[in-house]
């Protein structure tokens, strides 16, 4: 097993880990980390398929993750700054909480 199978294969745990905690919390907060935690694993797929070329590391799927690290961090802000803005006008933090809109 060489280091790119690794990565693919820890990607694959967080994006499971990931979308578990998406799919199975509901506070928003956890919610958001379980997104950021998914988005972490498609990362280090990503990582660890670029690595298996042949000739070197394919620089594309290099620039996808930094974009895409990019995009997850102002993502996150945004969702936060949701969440912050749900619990100020209800003062709710779960999904269970919020009830018919």
């Amino acid at each position: 097993m060489n280091s790119s199978q690794i990565y693919v294969i820890a990607g694959a745990g967080l994006v499971s880990v990931g979308l578990f905690a998406w799919v199975v919390r509901r506070h928003l907060v956890r919610r958001m980390m379980g997104v950021n935690i998914l988005s972490t694993g498609v990362f280090m797929v990503l990582i660890g398929g670029a690595r298996q070329v042949e000739g070197g590391p394919d620089g594309v799927p290099q620039a996808m993750v930094l974009t895409g690290i990019v995009v997850a961090v102002s993502a996150t802000a945004l969702g936060l700054a949701l969440i912050q803005r749900i619990y100020d006008q209800r003062g709710e933090r779960s999904v269970e909480e919020r009830g018919p809109m």
